[in-house]
């Protein structure tokens, strides 16, 4: 657990969040700012501050974070339309240093996205 990281006090569950999926490697809950009527943040409970950061002994978290979105999209019935997106760096508009991914669903979305 990195010192300070909110992703990573829900993991512990020493902090609060509306958990809709869990496995061994992955965590998922509601956003508490939802952009979407299905908004979900997926993270892993390896504590990696951003996608950047992964490293290849990474390689099977990774690959459990895109099927935990594929199960939490079929389990929230948007499985037809999402979009999954994450940040990398505070440029790109990254504010929790948690590598963490955005599925989101339930609306029509435009191209480019912002």
């Amino acid at each position: 657990m990195e010192q300070g990281c909110i992703f990573c006090q829900i993991i512990a569950g020493e902090a609060r969040a509306d958990k809709v999926y869990e496995t061994d490697d992955v965590l998922a809950f509601r956003d508490i700012n939802p952009q979407a009527p299905v908004h979900i943040l997926l993270v892993p409970k390896k504590h990696i501050a951003r996608l950047a950061d992964a490293a290849p002994d990474d390689q099977d978290v990774m690959g459990a974070l895109m099927l935990a979105a594929k199960a939490v999209a079929e389990q929230e019935g948007v499985a037809d339309g999402f979009r999954l997106v994450t940040n990398n760096g505070r440029q790109a508009g990254q504010s929790v240093f948690h590598l963490h991914f955005h599925l989101m669903g339930g609306r029509r979305f435009t191209w480019p996205p912002g």
